[in-house]
């Protein structure tokens, strides 16, 4: 477990959601630890009233539970336009599932058994990506006709809202920090993510796939893959 010298998280609140008191007990232990203010759920209805009524930083958020699933709670938070980033915690690893929990908002998605330590990592990750924190940076990037505004998070499409999950946001955030540069997926994933994703480039796939059919519903194609090397905002498309 990280100790609580490396980094104190006093301020952010974490929402954890899960049935089965030991891991619900175990994971908000370990994030209290670290200095997270823990609200604890254990049904899926108590976690969607919580949700929606409560500013948080973080949802951790079983899939498998009893009354409302994890996948249908996060719907509906999306649906009703909570942004908070979401963690699946979840006995379910095949690629399936996991697309669909990013395809419902999540932000990243742990299968279990996990290690206590990287729950504490992951959640640190997405918080740290949902927050933006870039104090060197120009407030605004301009890409073609993206406009993204750091400060407030959002970014825009010839003057049309692209509504981004925060994970979807630092993606393309990256991308338009290096315009034209054919980006490797280690690179990618390293400085978006800020820890080692196992070699999981489906999930970095997964990702790209939703970052580009959001911006493409307002122009033609400006993420392009270059074949065997990774990936390159661009203009124009040309042969790899």
């Amino acid at each position: 477990m990280v100790g609580r010298h490396e980094g104190r998280q006093d301020g952010r609140r974490v929402l954890v959601v899960d049935d089965e008191a030991s891991i619900i007990d175990a994971v908000a232990t370990a994030l209290r630890y670290e200095g997270y203010d823990v609200v604890e759920a254990r049904t899926g209805r108590a976690g969607l009233s919580t949700a929606q009524s409560e500013v948080l930083d973080l949802i951790v958020l079983d899939v498998m539970l009893p009354d409302v699933d994890g996948f249908e709670i996060a719907r509906r938070l999306r649906a009703d336009g909570v942004t908070t980033p979401i963690l699946f915690l979840t006995a379910k690893d095949a690629l399936d599932d996991k697309v669909r929990g990013f395809g419902v908002g999540a932000d990243d998605y742990v299968t279990k058994p996990f290690s206590l330590a990287e729950i504490v990592l992951r959640v640190k990750a997405i918080i740290q990506r949902s927050s933006g924190a870039q104090p060197d940076a120009d407030a605004r990037l301009s890409f073609a006709d993206v406009v993204l505004d750091q400060d407030t998070h959002e970014v825009r499409r010839a003057g049309a809202l692209v509504e981004l999950t925060a994970t979807e946001f630092n993606l393309l955030r990256f991308f338009m920090l290096n315009p034209r540069r054919v980006l490797s997926k280690p690179q990618i994933l390293d400085h978006v993510w800020h820890y080692d994703f196992d070699g999981d480039s489906n999930i970095l796939e997964t990702y790209i796939s939703y970052v580009r059919r959001k911006l493409n519903a307002a122009g033609p194609p400006l993420i392009h893959t270059v074949r065997l090397v990774g990936y390159v905002l661009r203009e124009t498309d040309v042969e790899a």
